[in-house]
């Protein structure tokens, strides 16, 4: 299960729209260890235990709603962990892909996501 256990830091836009790009993943992984909460935070992390079990796998982020900013996601994890991360984000939101940095079992990938 290592292997599908992403994190993703948010940074831009509000509470509700880090919660929006986290019911996205849900789909995916599941449920994340917590929810971005109400606060004044300026940077929100969810980090996922695991995956469904498959039967909303390719339908990840559904109905997961707008967003009402810019958003950047920087997903860390296994690359097959990012990599399908990477996907269910792009399918669901207006994505560009700045990048990614690989190290020796993880990856590391930033998405910018647009309203």
């Amino acid at each position: 299960m290592s292997g599908t256990q992403p994190t993703v830091t948010l940074s831009g836009g509000g509470a509700d729209d880090a919660r929006t790009v986290v019911r996205a993943l849900e789909g995916t992984f599941g449920a994340p260890d917590e929810r971005p909460g109400d606060g004044n935070a300026t940077v929100h992390t969810a980090t996922f235990a695991g995956e469904t079990d498959g039967s909303a796998a390719d339908g990840g982020g559904e109905g997961a709603g707008r967003l009402s900013a810019p958003v950047t996601v920087t997903v860390q994890g296994s690359p097959e962990a990012v990599r399908r991360a990477s996907e269910t984000l792009a399918r669901v939101f207006t994505a560009r892909d700045d990048g990614a940095a690989s190290g020796d079992q993880e990856q590391e990938r930033e998405l910018h996501l647009m309203p």
